[in-house]
């Protein structure tokens, strides 16, 4: 057993007691703010806010999605310079107040530090959801071209070739350790951009033995701000409301996938990501649970060996908790027992040790600027607290840079390890003071494996048996766009005793990033009894919950299989040449096209099986939709009855559930609890969905009563305890809510007995899972939890007295609906990832929508 700090691992409850104790003497530098939750990443994982972001954030980034742009094969040489044109002054950046740079001034910064020499080249890695620049920085010694396409042809065959390259001297002696810095993903954790250019700029000039040592032999690349958007609003979230460091597993925002392109085209063995507020200084490595399928023990030795480092230059400082405010720094895997975990890898650095990064860090630098305290701070103190935590940030970045020098070869050499290990089927290696000597307090507690499936199968999706073929076709590019191999049978085969039909997707696990391919196909597991609380999901299985069917092979021989590789899925794209058309209605991007007919003002009809029913007259809009959205239009002979409209939804919802009702194109007006209370014409509205920020009893008189009105003609999906709340406020339907426990997240196993989850998977998606219970006449259940423990994977402990947990829910009611209501106590659209289950909203909101526009024409 590891030994701990005096800070209890969860410590919620005692903090709000002693900032209340210290409120008096904020001011002064023994008290300074630290994170409300100093093991524990900060933010809430379920939003109860309801998000604003402009429609124009997720227009950006469902534009961009597509997007595969990569310096991967730009061989040129270094230095690579660009002027950029300057940004408009903006006086409201957030960044002005503390002192530090504002977005407007990192390009004439970064034109300045090309000017200095020839170590610095910028490049412009794409663009935020709000249409800001994101620039990647690298600073290496000048490369010609033809030594730059060495560099290319090294870093390609440690991934490719791993066994050849452990064995080449020209790597040994030439190939340059890749670096990633990635500052302010967090928007309102401004510094590490500071220190970043800071270093940067005394990496241009100095001329030191160790600098040119350094620069000769690594390419260091910064992200001076991941997040532009949130930098200059003062906001965690980026434009479209979202939390970048929880978007690795589903890459819905740019900025995401440019980190991910980044990575992927300059494959680090190091990466620090910069973040704030914990007092001290928080340096990871993390404490249990450790991800299951990274290759840990080369992991925890280099990270935890650079985290020292990082350790001693921040103490070395000098600063004091009774001088300065600052604590001593603390490394979560030597000094606490659990509450920052590194299980899943929505977070920069797990996400990294999936790329080949070996040594990967969080640093959340100490003294808080925001949030309350940036606004009621005096700006002195603020500056102050600010120069502090950028010193922070830039002595954890030179001490990682030292460290890099010192330790190339081990570096690389457990780089191509990772690989090797990967592309050969090798077991894993668990942790141990024999395997990983030199890291004090290894347990068994810290042992983390996973056994790998010799293959999985994804069926093209062209029978119902198999779900939809868009599923499939978008799980297989995603898996290409996180540099997975992926191969297509020519035509049947069989593996494993099982004949699977020709056009089959098949994903070799003998491939060196064979953790990257089984943390998004596997189901994950049930940890709930390792640890007591886990600060974010848990599980997020894509063979799960996005909608196509993956098949897991254990065992068996792909020699002599008929398999081609893939760089893309095949397309999904047709219309019938005769006849009516049928639309599956199973997936986003088949209610994307059904709305975009709608909204062309193309007659549709809704089938007896829920499908939709295109004339033949739409045929031509037809193709157009089937391209833009890559959905197949198939003959059919049913007869349409209900017509179809377009639902008007206002939305009072999380970030990822707006974004994810705009994927699907709906016509969606953003509300809450303070735009109604403005005023709000409900004219235009056929349905509300209610999840976060919107209170019936914080409602004025007149809102109140319009709302009511509302509801009384048209009516409600709701989701999780506020949207039931509303529809108890408002005496909608007969239902009792029972919450599980909060902290619940995970994938859970679901029966679909009603209409609206038809077609649906048999798992879902939970956080802080709900249930019903005294169901009232005219209730019908659309979705069950399953019999027995409900949980495949994630992490759901009943409350100390016994309930909320999986066993009170287990043959519950997770979805109802009666008049004009339905309600989830799932996640369905939860961060915009379970794709697969997107369609149960869809169908809730037409159906709403339907019955009130019927009731109010009758």
């Amino acid at each position: 057993m590891r030994t701990t700090r005096t800070v209890p691992a969860r410590p919620v409850l005692i903090v709000p007691l002693a900032l209340a104790t210290a409120g008096s003497l904020l001011l002064a530098p023994g008290t300074a703010g630290a994170d409300p939750k100093p093991v524990t990443r900060e933010g809430a994982p379920v939003d109860d806010r309801a998000a604003r972001a402009p429609e124009s954030a997720a227009r950006r980034a469902l534009a961009a999605a597509g997007e595969t742009s990569s310096t991967a094969t730009d061989t040129r040489g270094y230095p690579r310079r660009q002027v950029l044109s300057p940004d408009p002054v903006n006086p409201g950046d957030k960044s002005l107040k503390l002192g530090l740079v504002p977005y407007h001034g990192i390009a004439p910064k970064l034109n300045a530090l090309q000017r200095l020499g020839d170590r610095v080249s910028v490049e412009v890695a794409g663009r935020s959801a709000g249409g800001h620049r994101l620039y990647l920085v690298t600073v290496t010694a000048p490369e010609t071209t033809r030594e730059a396409r060495a560099q290319q042809r090294m870093r390609d065959l440690i991934e490719r070739a791993p066994a050849t390259a452990a064995k080449s001297p020209e790597i040994k002696r030439f190939y340059k350790t890749p670096v990633f810095v990635n500052s302010n993903i967090h928007g309102n954790e401004w510094e590490g951009t500071d220190a970043s250019l800071k270093v940067i700029e005394q990496l241009a000039t100095a001329e030191d033995a160790r600098t040119r040592d350094l620069l000769a032999h690594s390419r260091l690349y910064f992200n001076v701000t991941a997040n532009p958007d949130g930098r200059i609003a003062g906001t965690r979230a980026n434009a479209g409301g979202f939390d970048l460091n929880r978007d690795f597993v589903t890459a819905s925002q740019p900025e995401s996938r440019a980190m991910r392109r980044i990575q992927l085209d300059t494959q680090p063995a190091v990466l620090l990501d910069l973040h704030g507020y914990v007092n001290g200084t928080l340096i990871e490595p993390t404490t249990p649970p450790h991800g299951e399928n990274y290759e840990y023990d080369l992991f925890l030795k280099h990270t935890y060996a650079n985290a020292l480092g990082m350790e001693a230059a921040v103490n070395a400082l000098g600063y004091t908790p009774a001088k300065d405010g600052v604590e001593p720094a603390q490394i979560p895997f030597r000094d606490q027992e659990e509450g920052w975990d590194d299980w899943p890898p929505i977070f920069t650095p797990q996400y990294a040790a999936f790329h080949g990064t070996v040594a990967a860090h969080t640093v959340e630098i100490p003294l808080a600027v925001n949030n309350e305290e940036y606004d009621e701070l005096p700006v002195a103190e603020l500056r102050r607290r600010s120069a502090v935590n950028t010193a922070v940030a830039g002595a954890a970045v030179r001490a990682t840079l030292d460290h890099v020098r010192e330790r190339r070869a081990s570096l690389i050499a457990d780089q191509i390890e990772v690989f090797r290990r990967g592309a050969s089927g090798a077991p894993q290696v668990p942790v141990s003071p024999r395997t990983v000597p030199g890291v004090p307090g290894i347990g068994p507690e810290d042992v983390y494996t996973t056994a790998f499936p010799r293959a999985y199968v994804i069926p093209p999706g062209t029978s119902r048996a198999q779900r939809s073929a868009p599923a499939a076709a978008r799980l297989v590019d995603h898996l290409l766009a996180n540099d997975v191999r992926v191969t297509r049978a020519t035509r049947p085969f069989r593996l494993a005793g099982r004949t699977h039909p020709a056009g089959s997707y098949v994903v070799d696990m003998h491939q060196p990033k064979r953790g990257m391919a089984n943390v998004l196909l596997a189901d994950g597991r049930d940890i709930s009894d390792k640890v007591s609380v886990m600060y974010d999901i848990s599980g997020w299985s894509l063979g799960r919950l996005w909608g196509a069917t993956v098949e897991p092979v254990a065992s068996g021989s792909l020699r002599g299989a008929p398999l081609r590789p893939v760089t893309e899925a095949a397309a999904v794209a047709r219309v019938a040449p005769h006849g009516d058309l049928g639309l599956r209605l199973d997936d986003p991007r088949e209610i994307a096209a059904l709305n975009s007919l709608l909204r062309r003002g193309v007659t549709v009809r809704e089938a007896p099986d829920g499908s939709a029913i295109v004339p033949a007259s739409a045929r031509r809009e037809a193709l157009t939709a089937a391209r833009t959205h890559d959905v197949a239009f198939t003959a059919t002979r049913l007869t349409g009855t209900t017509p179809l409209r377009r639902p008007r939804v206002a939305a009072a919802v999380t970030p990822g559930e707006l974004f994810a009702l705009r994927e699907m194109d709906f016509d969606v007006t953003p509300v809450s609890t303070a735009v109604l209370n403005a005023g709000f014409d409900w004219s235009g509205t056929d349905v509300l969905f209610v999840s976060a920020g919107l209170d019936r009893a914080r409602l004025t008189a007149p809102a109140r009563s319009a709302l009511d009105a509302f509801l009384g003609r048209h009516g409600l999906v709701g989701r999780g305890a506020t949207g039931a709340a509303l529809n108890a406020a408002a005496g909608l339907l007969p239902v009792t809510p029972v919450a599980g426990n909060g902290d619940a997240n995970g994938v859970v196993r679901v029966t679909n007995p009603g209409p609206l989850t038809r077609g649906a998977p048999d798992h879902t998606f939970v956080y802080a899972p709900l249930w019903f219970t005294g169901l009232g006449a005219g209730v019908r259940v659309e979705q069950a939890y399953a019999t027995g423990n409900p949980l495949l994977s994630g992490h759901w402990r009943p409350l100390r007295d016994g309930s909320g947990g999986p066993a009170a829910a287990a043959g519950r009611a997770a979805v109802v609906s009666g008049d004009r209501t339905v309600l989830f106590g799932t996640e369905p659209l939860f961060r915009d990832h379970p794709k697969g289950e997107f369609a149960q909203v869809a169908r809730a909101l037409f159906t709403v929508a339907h019955s009130g526009s019927v009731e109010e024409s009758g």
